[in-house]
């Protein structure tokens, strides 16, 4: 794996498109996160659909971030793609707006304490 990031992120136009090292692992990872693969000229534009809604826009490229983050890739996603306030990300509130460390879920604090 590369130490480059994996860059997700809203472009001018508007589209949220992905730069970086992407290897096979990580295609079939942004595919299920539903992003397209057309190519070009100089290689492979990889963005998702376009007029989807930013909402559901930002759902998805959260969700690719999270995924690529647990597969081990480094990630950098573009902040303003973060799912609006008030709305859970995916998996566990990923990334956490304020920086700070999410709680654990309180079946999982029970778990460690009986172990």
């Amino acid at each position: 794996m590369s130490t480059e990031p994996i860059r997700i992120a809203r472009k001018r136009g508007g589209e949220v498109e992905v730069d970086g090292p992407v290897d096979e692992f990580a295609a079939q990872i942004l595919d299920r996160a539903g992003f397209i693969f057309r190519p070009t000229l100089r290689g492979v534009w990889i963005r998702l659909h376009f007029d989807t809604g930013q909402e559901n826009e930002n759902r998805q490229a959260t969700y690719a971030a999270q995924m690529l983050s647990a597969a081990g890739y480094q990630v950098d996603l573009d902040p303003n793609l973060l799912p609006a306030a008030g709305h859970r990300s995916p998996v566990n509130g990923w990334p956490p707006r304020t920086g700070a460390v999410m709680p654990q879920p309180a079946s999982h604090s029970a778990q460690q304490r009986r172990h």
